[in-house]
């Protein structure tokens, strides 16, 4: 676990380093790593993950938890910043966005397997917040910038997001999945080295950022940030547990639901905002306080569970 967010922090001090060195001398060079990733890198490392997935794995109680739990928070949220915060569609999807969708791959992934004991329910995870969560997110970003009615925008948003990179590599692999398809290793083996810079580009343009803004410096969003950062930090294990407990969930399914509840919220929140330009602050200030804070989250679940 440990491991896990040394790594992390370890690429993002790159980036920073990199901008106060003036190597990424300006937003529109930083946001070029984001693009890269966004329509490139993440896509084919989003398809090898999921291709490379066991179909068996995709419906496991635990990972029905984690879609409902997953649905809660981000909807307890959004409740919140519509009685608060009275933010635009796009800032309070990244908000809902950041205290609900889990960092699946480059944290999760570490903690799975050291901590769990297994890498089988990160991928059913990554497939299902690339299927079905992250193109509601896109549709929200992306909804003010269709023309026409409301219903129209929303229809265009929600096209657009299906159309995405990322969706259509997420699905692409799950085809392949499903089918048990065997590609050749020429086509298998360049995914693995594009998508092999995805993280890298998204964290070190994440560290390039800090710079520019001190976290929480925004007071505008500020209450949407905290808010974020509580909700997925100390509300999804909590509500995760209170679900899992009615589906009847015990023992290491229950502790695996839980623990991957409290995965800091994925860079890919801020990746969507920098690539959209929308709630750019409130995603970024929250993945860099819950990346911060959640190993401590998830140790204290690990205590309170035993193990």
């Amino acid at each position: 676990m440990i491991t896990g967010f040394a790594i992390i922090f370890s690429v993002i001090a790159v980036g920073y380093i990199l901008a106060k060195l003036g190597v990424i001398g300006d937003d529109h060079q930083r946001l070029m790593l984001n693009r890269i990733a966004f329509y490139a890198a993440t896509p084919a490392l989003l398809f090898h993950v999921v291709a490379q997935s066991d179909p068996a794995e995709l419906l496991s109680p635990v990972i029905i938890v984690t879609f409902f739990g997953t649905l809660v928070t981000a909807a307890v949220y959004c409740v919140i910043s519509a009685m608060f915060f009275k933010k635009d569609i796009a800032t309070t999807a990244t908000g809902a966005a950041a205290s609900a969708y889990v960092n699946s791959n480059n944290i999760g992934l570490p903690v799975s397997i050291y901590v769990l004991g297994t890498g089988a329910y990160v991928a059913p995870i990554l497939v299902m917040q690339m299927v079905i969560f992250a193109p509601m997110i896109l549709a929200a970003l992306s909804t003010g910038d269709a023309e026409g009615s409301r219903a129209a925008k929303v229809w265009g948003a929600v096209k657009g997001s299906l159309l995405s990179p990322i969706v259509l590599a997420s699905i692409a692999g799950l085809i392949v999945c499903v089918t048990g398809v065997e590609l050749p290793a020429a086509v298998m083996e360049p995914t693995i080295i594009l998508g092999g810079a995805s993280i890298p580009l998204i964290l070190m343009s994440f560290g390039a950022s800090l710079p520019s803004t001190t976290v929480l410096s925004s007071a505008p969003d500020r209450p949407s940030i905290l808010t974020a950062t509580a909700m997925k930090i100390v509300g999804m294990p909590a509500i995760t547990y209170l679900i899992a407990l009615a589906f009847g969930l015990q023992g290491d399914y229950l502790y695996a639901a839980v623990i991957l509840a409290a995965l800091p919220a994925a860079q890919n929140v801020y990746n969507y905002a920098a690539t959209y330009r929308k709630g750019e602050i409130v995603a970024r200030d929250t993945v860099f306080l819950t990346t911060f804070f959640a190993l401590a989250g998830m140790l204290g679940i690990a205590a309170l569970f035993g193990r």
